[in-house]
């Protein structure tokens, strides 16, 4: 399994100094983890990995040396590296273990940060986490495991007030269409003038794609499902409902380029552009891609396309 590779690349890292002649600050590897031999199964040792991922790192009993290039000892690339690495084992777990662990991880930040306030670990890993977590470019983002750290930044007295304003802000849209809950209905027009809804459209799964026409990536996905011939099944069977929604103005531009859709799929625009502007849905890249089932209830919220045509091959 992928999380198991993930868990290996963790168990591998281990404290140490290291560096030498013509290097500026000694630098040190990234303080690895070891597994108590109590957790046996992998289950058990992968949530106990995520949880503990940074309490070498953010360790208060010493801080090591900081500048440009250096957090806390650990060169700045290998930092990134080891988030990248976090974010993805994050993502191998059940949701409400991953937020647990986000909390637990922002606690650690924040104490090692009221211990050492002349560190640049605190605006280093609030960076890092909103690049790899919220940036709509990285593959590893989820918003709904950044809001526990980002609802924490917006309370902060280790923040400006000002910031705090913006953090409390990507806080509220990251908990718009959280996984599990129903997913928000809005109206919409379709390539045929009738006003429709979402919730108004019956099927036991539904894509819920917010694209824009002339899109390079939303012409990949459009192939890419097409092309696959257990999701083309799935359209063919009407299991799978696509609906794709436009929610800018350019209707001239949408209605262009209508022809170029799937026969099967269900195409619209916001015609009252409400889900910006009511902050029904926080869009902040396209195709921003939404699987539902049949009760609306959101399964998977802003996810990766990749990742989305494993899940639905594997329906």
């Amino acid at each position: 399994m992928k999380w198991m590779i993930l868990l290996s690349a963790v168990l591998l890292g281990a404290c140490g100094p290291r560096g030498g002649r013509g290097v500026p600050t000694a630098t040190r590897a990234f303080p690895g983890t070891e597994v108590p031999s109590v957790y046996g199964s992998p289950q058990e040792r992968a949530e106990w990995t995520v949880r503990h991922f940074w309490d070498g790192f953010t360790d208060t009993t010493r801080a090591y040396p900081c500048d440009t290039v250096t957090v806390n000892g650990v060169a700045l690339p290998e930092l990134e590296s080891q988030m990248g690495l976090f974010a993805s084992l994050l993502r191998e777990l059940p949701p409400e273990t991953g937020v647990q662990a986000v909390a637990h991880f922002y606690d650690r930040v924040d104490a090692f940060a009221r211990k050492y306030p002349d560190t640049n670990v605190f605006e280093q890993l609030c960076e890092l986490t909103r690049h790899y977590l919220y940036d709509p470019n990285s593959p590893v983002r989820n918003e709904d495991l950044y809001q526990p750290f980002v609802a924490r930044l917006s309370t902060s007295d280790l923040v400006d007030e000002g910031y705090r304003k913006g953090y409390a802000w990507d806080a509220k849209m990251c908990s718009l269409n959280r996984v599990g809950t129903p997913a928000a209905d809005f109206a919409f027009t379709d390539t045929g003038g009738r006003v429709r809804t979402l919730y108004g459209i019956r099927a036991e799964y539904l894509l819920l794609v917010f694209g824009n026409p002339g899109c390079q990536a939303c012409r990949q996905l459009m192939e890419a499902m097409s092309s696959t011939p257990q999701i083309a099944a799935l359209t063919d069977s009407g299991r799978l409902q696509v609906v794709d929604i436009y929610i800018d103005r350019d209707i001239d531009d949408w209605r262009a380029h209508i022809p170029e859709y799937p026969a099967g799929w269900i195409n619209g625009y916001d015609h009252g552009y409400i889900i910006r502007t009511d902050l029904l849905y926080n869009v902040r890249g396209i195709p921003s891609l939404y699987l539902l089932d049949a009760s609306k209830t959101v399964l998977m919220k802003d996810a990766v396309e990749e990742e989305v045509l494993t899940a639905l091959m594997n329906l």
